[in-house]
């Protein structure tokens, strides 16, 4: 039951409507018997030192971060873990009595989903997109792999060359030239969100390929249809969210929450 002792936690973005954190982290709390809320927060980019401020006048207890913020919150913290000061991105912030803590937990969240269904260690993984994701990802899976990322613009995944990560340009001849040398390929772009599009044509995906796909609305994208068509191993985008949010539950409560619950919850939310 609501009270005046119920902690608020929450997701801002623009947009937020689509999101399953809350489904997830309120059915969380409601297993583990928390007093405690999680709202969606729909954010424009140009409002967000604002918002911060009314999080902080709010006491509000933790919230995760999602597009197009989770460069630009990092102005607005007081701290910052030491991998989302590396890479520049947050994704989870934590309120501890008043000063606000920027952390990441989507590295984490997509090597728990790849290891669902491959053994991770000296493989060689091409993550397409570096944006807060994608760099969170791809520091992360550099600590024991072979990474490249791919990006439109060049410039950005040029800063991620000191973490032994190779980045180049996105176009098709660099799609083409490193599918043929990758192991895993993982799209952290928004590509394919609510549309049927894809950032990797189907031919030029292998069947000895695992493919994972960050967007999850839809659940079975562009890309996992077709990646499966050709025999390859898949990992959904949902599997990520639910273990980055599993992360970010920790860090809030110090509790872990059943991963089969969250998943669960943002399944029925999703159907909806």
């Amino acid at each position: 039951m609501v009270d005046a002792k119920t902690r608020l936690y929450g997701v801002i973005g623009f947009p937020t409507r689509h999101s399953l954190s809350p489904s997830m982290h309120n059915a969380a709390f409601r297993a583990l018997g928390i007093n405690a809320v999680y709202l969606a927060f729909e954010v424009h980019p140009e409002e967000l030192g604002d918002a911060i401020k009314g999080f902080r006048a709010l006491s509000i207890s933790g919230l995760n971060v999602t597009m197009p913020h989770k460069e630009a919150i990092i102005h607005f913290l007081d701290s910052l873990s030491e991998d989302s000061g590396e890479i520049g991105s947050v994704n989870t912030v934590v309120n501890r009595n008043g000063k606000l803590e920027g952390h990441t937990t989507d590295g984490i969240g997509a090597r728990r989903a790849l290891e669902r269904v491959i053994e991770l260690g000296e493989r060689r993984i091409l993550i397409i997109g570096a944006g807060g994701a994608g760099k969170a990802i791809a520091y992360e899976l550099a600590k024991d792999n072979d990474v490249v990322v791919l990006n439109r613009t060049p410039e950005k995944v040029k800063v991620l060359e000191r973490f032994g990560i190779t980045g180049d340009a996105l176009n098709r001849g660099n799609l083409g030239k490193y599918l043929k040398w990758a192991e895993v390929l993982i799209n952290a772009t928004p590509v394919g969100m609510n549309s049927w599009e894809t950032p990797v044509p189907g031919e030029m995906l292998r069947k000895d390929l695992v493919v994972m796909d960050i967007v999850y609305k839809p659940l079975k994208t562009r890309l996992l249809t077709e990646a499966e068509l050709r025999g390859c191993k898949t990992v959904d985008g949902l599997w990520m969210l639910v273990y980055q949010g599993i992360e970010s539950f920790r860090l809030w409560t110090g509790l872990e929450p059943d991963e089969g619950l969250m998943r669960g919850a943002a399944l029925e939310s999703l159907s909806q």
